[in-house]
């Protein structure tokens, strides 16, 4: 085990409970019980006063549902005082990417307040909060399950967490591509064969044959994504090689 975690993650939610098993389980529960990852839960209900523990309260102006006022979530920050950024999980947040997850892999921990009702008393995201996330245009219960897609993004990143290094560099979105094909054996199965240039022994050919079925899969089914592509000498010749689309 390290001595210090390369990646520390406080996360503040009325509902700890959600994130705690997951947490414990597979890559995360792994990376976490390492040393790699330091991944801290706190209860926005901890620093209230009241018997009922009270987090949310009407909106001012009227409307539906509540909002989660501003004196719990300040309370249970600064008593933790958590490693910075702090960012507000929201569906009005800014767009979760790879590239953010390389930024905030790289340095050395964050924190996470996971929003529930209709939203947060907008003095928290202005005055506490360093910045907000999003990780889809669609809108959650709460920020909980929003926590540990950013968390398992994040950390998959740390050196030592993924079993094989190269994988992280080879996946979907790592260079702005969505990844190529993938099979395993059988070779054949029910009339459906795995591509020859996989079973040729031929590492050069196959890379370029990968490459050019990322380019295809990524200009199909993400246009915007490949669009912002810059094709290379190398991808262009990738293509010619290997004309046909990848399959589905």
């Amino acid at each position: 085990m390290s001595d210090e975690p390369q990646l520390r993650i406080a996360v503040f939610t009325i509902f700890p409970q959600m994130l705690a098993e997951p947490l414990d389980t597979s890559l995360l529960g792994r990376a976490r019980s390492a040393g790699l990852v330091d991944v801290s839960l706190h209860d926005l209900r901890a620093t209230t006063t009241d018997r009922h523990h009270s987090v949310d309260d009407a909106p001012f102006g009227g409307g539906a549902g509540m909002v989660m006022a501003p004196e719990p979530v300040f309370g249970a920050v600064e008593a933790v005082d958590p490693p910075r950024p702090l960012l507000l999980l929201a569906a009005g947040g800014t767009p979760f990417t790879q590239a953010r997850a390389r930024e905030l892999a790289a340095g050395g921990g964050f924190s996470l307040l996971c929003g529930r009702y209709e939203g947060v008393d907008e003095r928290v995201a202005a005055h506490l909060c360093d910045g907000t996330l999003s990780v889809g245009d669609y809108v959650l219960a709460g920020g909980e399950s929003a926590a540990l897609v950013v968390i398992e993004a994040v950390a998959r990143l740390v050196p030592g967490v993924m079993g094989n290094e190269e994988s992280a560099v080879e996946e979907s979105f790592a260079d702005g591509l969505l990844e190529y094909p993938q099979y395993t054996r059988p070779a054949e199965f029910r009339g459906w064969t795995v591509p020859e240039v996989l079973r040729s022994g031929d590492h050069a050919r196959i890379a370029r044959w990968r490459r050019a079925q990322a380019l295809r899969r990524t200009e199909s089914r993400r246009p915007d994504l490949f669009a912002a592509h810059e094709l290379s000498p190398d991808d262009r010749a990738a293509l010619a090689e290997f004309p046909s689309d990848p399959p589905d």
